[in-house]
């Protein structure tokens, strides 16, 4: 079997020494559509070096994204087919704000192998932290097609209950056309965003955008409407990808204030409000 739950479990955690400086935070915040209008002051935090602060998502991509999903497919016990895989959900937790340089160890390990029938999900878990302590924790949950069935552990399967009531705020933002490009540029080269062939393959007629490109837009969406464009008061960010995303398209966000926390849906505009993000939270200070 390419998955060896065994051996994945057991593995020794990899560690890996991880850098970014503001370049890097830019390029990332430019590939979630930042910097429109280019002169708007609230986006200036987001691409001018003088006045950077860091989205809390950039974890997912810090250090080019390593060691990212496509890593844990490297991990000791995993073997599986790229065309197969799809990135089911993310979880960060924050423990201090990002800075906007910063040099630090991230440790990655497989913390569960769940067996859901028709898939195997992989938990890759990878905690960082530089000189001064932990910085986020972030698990990634990586759905392996046709991999399910041995037998495991089908794992946690409660969902929350859908908000309810009208949202307090609804937004769109519009996907650009060449986004998946330029988000892949942060370190997640994976084909299926921008190989016409490779997605066929993988069942899709053309290219998808990245989930974690949503995630980011969303987070960023929530940070300046409700935050108050604060991002040292997120103190973590839940999503499930329910669905995927076409460059071109637009997000409807929906967004649900609740003591300390905001809920979030968001749909794809232009399918009926196809859903795209779920059991979305936001936990804020």
């Amino acid at each position: 079997m390419p998955i060896d739950v065994a051996q994945a479990l057991a593995a020794e955690p990899r560690s890996a020494g991880i850098a970014w400086g503001h370049k890097d935070v830019q390029l990332y915040h430019l590939g979630l559509g930042a910097g429109v209008p280019a002169t708007d002051p609230d986006e200036l935090r987001y691409t001018l070096e003088s006045r950077l602060h860091v989205l809390p998502s950039f974890a997912t991509v810090a250090g080019a994204g390593s060691p990212g999903v496509i890593g844990g497919l490297s991990m000791p016990g995993v073997d599986v087919d790229l065309a197969r895989v799809l990135h089911g959900g993310q979880t960060v937790t924050l423990h201090r704000p990002i800075p906007v340089t910063g040099e630090a160890v991230a440790t990655a390990r497989i913390a569960a192998v769940y067996d859901k029938g028709k898939a195997a999900v992989l938990v890759l878990r990878t905690e960082v932290a530089d000189d001064e302590g932990p910085l986020w924790t972030s698990d990634a949950q990586i759905f392996v097609r046709g991999e399910g069935g041995f037998g495991g552990d089908r794992g946690p399967s409660v969902r929350a209950e859908p908000p309810t009531g009208a949202p307090d705020r609804t937004i769109e933002r519009p996907v650009r056309e060449d986004q998946a490009l330029l988000y892949r540029l942060s370190g997640d080269r994976n084909p299926l965003h921008a190989d016409p062939g490779f997605a066929k393959l993988a069942g899709f007629d053309r290219p998808i955008l990245h989930g974690l490109c949503t995630y980011g837009m969303t987070l960023k969406a929530v940070v300046d409407t409700v935050l108050g464009g604060d991002v040292g008061r997120v103190r973590s960010y839940a999503a499930r990808f329910a669905g995927v995303v076409y460059p071109g398209e637009t997000l409807r966000i929906r967004l649900w204030r609740e003591e300390g926390r905001v809920r979030v849906t968001v749909g794809a505009a232009g399918r009926g409000d196809a859903p795209v993000l779920t059991d979305t939270v936001v936990e804020h200070a």
